[in-house]
């Protein structure tokens, strides 16, 4: 909680500090497909539900946990001391199971995420995949709980999700598919547009 003066009046304002993440745009040029992550999130299952619902105990056959299953971008917390390209390599090997250059990540840009609450730093990448990168299937840490399912979509069923409402996605899975799809950008040209 901050209390704070604005324009002569008291104000509070509930917030929280949070790690720095960084997210990475995912193309299979072997299989022109981009690799996403499908995980549990307990905050979209739990705002998920009729506010009368949210009681100490929730009736999962009647809320089934499903409704907290988001589709996402590879990402993860900077809580390390690598710079980020290091750390969305690291992300990209442990979610998905790709082992990619760090030459091969390209950042796209950087922005304030939770504005509302957090307003911590959310750095975007862009990295190339093929088949022969992959060392094994991903999904996520075990031992920090991570339990993620890796997800190929064809352009064409990316493209469906940015405006898809009945899928739970976050505002940078939406930005990123609206970069990868802009007309302007072209896969060939990438280096010089960053």
């Amino acid at each position: 909680m901050l209390e704070y003066l604005n324009n002569g009046k008291e104000k509070i304002w509930d917030l929280m500090k949070v790690h720095d993440s960084v997210a990475i745009v995912i193309f299979n040029i072997s299989r022109q497909v981009l690799v996403f992550v499908k995980q549990f999130r307990p905050a979209v299952y739990y705002n998920s539900l009729p506010a009368e619902e949210t009681g100490p105990t929730i009736d999962t056959s009647k809320y089934p946990p499903s409704e907290g299953i988001t589709i996402e971008l590879c990402a993860g917390i900077v809580d390390k001391d690598k710079c980020l390209e290091e750390i969305a390599k690291d992300e990209i090997l442990e979610e998905c199971g790709y082992d990619v250059p760090i030459s091969s990540i390209k950042k796209i840009t950087s922005f304030k995420s939770g504005v509302g609450v957090s307003g911590s730093v959310q750095t975007l990448f862009y990295a190339e995949v093929t088949d022969g990168m992959r060392q094994h299937s991903g999904g996520g840490n075990t031992c920090e709980g991570e339990e993620i399912d890796v997800v190929d979509l064809t352009l064409s069923e990316a493209k469906a999700l940015i405006f898809n409402e009945d899928v739970p996605r976050p505002v940078t899975l939406i930005l990123a598919l609206m970069w990868f799809f802009d007309g302007n950008m072209s896969l060939t040209n990438l280096p010089n547009k960053l």
